[in-house]
């Protein structure tokens, strides 16, 4: 059975940094093939910016669109998007265009995201309460109204770290975990 994860990263949360890192690698030990999606050319400053926001999110999907055309997504049996921030809406924009099993983690999520409600049981999202790049009573009631789990952490912003190190590095495990049970299921 062939197995895809792609990760979609945020503007500047890329592939390197832990929770993108760390969750290709669990991907990777439950035998997925890793693809990364890679965004060019993003508008800057775009935090409290409703136009700049649409459109950095239409460049996210038409680059991820385009990437995945070349990763030729239909020869998988199974494909998980991961993405973090702005790649939530690029994954979920994507999942609801096309008929793919495609099961999702979003990592801290835009509102946006939600527009494309994925089936129930192909989602699980993480959000820190204090990210000032949502609204996070917003997102809990989007999650809850589309059955998707959502993991808050809180006081967590949109890298969903706080200023405790040591509690970092605990949440971080935590989200690892949830991560690989979420991915584990994904192979039944």
């Amino acid at each position: 059975m062939k197995q895809l994860a792609v990760i979609l990263p945020g503007i500047g949360y890329h592939k390197d940094k832990p929770l993108l890192y760390y969750a290709a690698g669990l991907a990777r030990s439950c035998g997925y093939a890793i693809a990364h999606i890679e965004y060019h050319d993003m508008p800057q400053k775009i935090r409290g910016n409703a136009e700049m926001m649409q459109q950095a999110a239409a460049l996210a999907v038409q680059q991820t669109t385009e990437q995945m055309q070349a990763i030729g997504l239909p020869a998988y049996d199974r494909i998980l998007l991961i993405g973090k921030s702005i790649g939530t809406i690029a994954a979920a924009q994507y999942a609801a265009g096309h008929p793919l099993r495609i099961r999702q983690i979003w990592y801290t999520p835009l509102e946006a995201a939600f527009l494309f409600a994925p089936p129930a049981g192909s989602c699980t999202a993480f959000l820190g309460t204090a990210d000032p790049w949502s609204d996070p009573a917003q997102i809990r009631q989007s999650a809850a109204a589309q059955e998707i789990p959502l993991y808050l952490y809180p006081d967590c912003n949109h890298s969903l770290e706080c200023s405790d190190i040591l509690r970092n590095i605990r949440n971080l495990g935590e989200i690892m975990q949830i991560t690989a049970d979420f991915i584990a299921d994904n192979k039944n």
